[in-house]
């Protein structure tokens, strides 16, 4: 079983875009979720991969995580089953002591809202944040990208989702 461990962050400013050694464009779909079980689909610059995930735990940290990468053709057709509700954003890769930060810059109907995750291998284990992390929402559903298909950040008034 493989087990996603990962914080998230809200980001200031504009800073993690100089900090990044790579970025890369995704669009993603989901097509189904339901009680905390989602299938995903996720097409990059480079590679197409169907994703199921389980329910987070109670802290919104850890996470059953299953990937298989896939044909691009046969991606592009899943993503007609999203009906539209797609996530599309920039992914920029910023290194802060020895982990990653995969920065999020959202477009679409999320612009504006811009995510910091990073993925530890213990819920327990130190990391290095790097000075544009802000605001802790680990275990904020409102910001799990499939809730974000649903409740667009654009929907959102005054932060809180609808």
């Amino acid at each position: 079983m493989s087990l996603e461990i990962e914080r998230k962050f809200l980001v200031n400013g504009k800073d993690y875009v100089k900090a990044a050694y790579g970025h890369y464009d995704i669009v993603q779909g989901y097509i189904a979720h339901q009680n905390g079980n989602s299938v995903r689909i996720r097409i990059t610059d480079t590679d197409a991969i169907l994703t199921i995930k389980g329910p987070s735990d109670m802290k919104g940290m850890s996470r059953y995580e299953w990937n298989h990468h896939i044909d691009a053709d046969d991606a592009r057709e899943l993503l007609q089953l999203c009906g539209g509700n797609l996530i599309e954003k920039c992914r920029y890769l910023v290194h802060s002591g020895p982990h990653v930060f995969e920065v999020d810059e959202f477009h679409g109907n999320n612009e504006g809202l811009v995510v910091a995750e990073v993925e530890l291998q213990s819920e327990t284990e130190p990391f290095e944040k790097p000075d544009f992390i802000g605001l802790e929402v680990t275990g904020d559903r409102r910001y799990y990208n499939s809730q974000l298909t649903r409740h667009p950040y654009s929907t959102w008034e005054n932060g809180n989702a609808e």
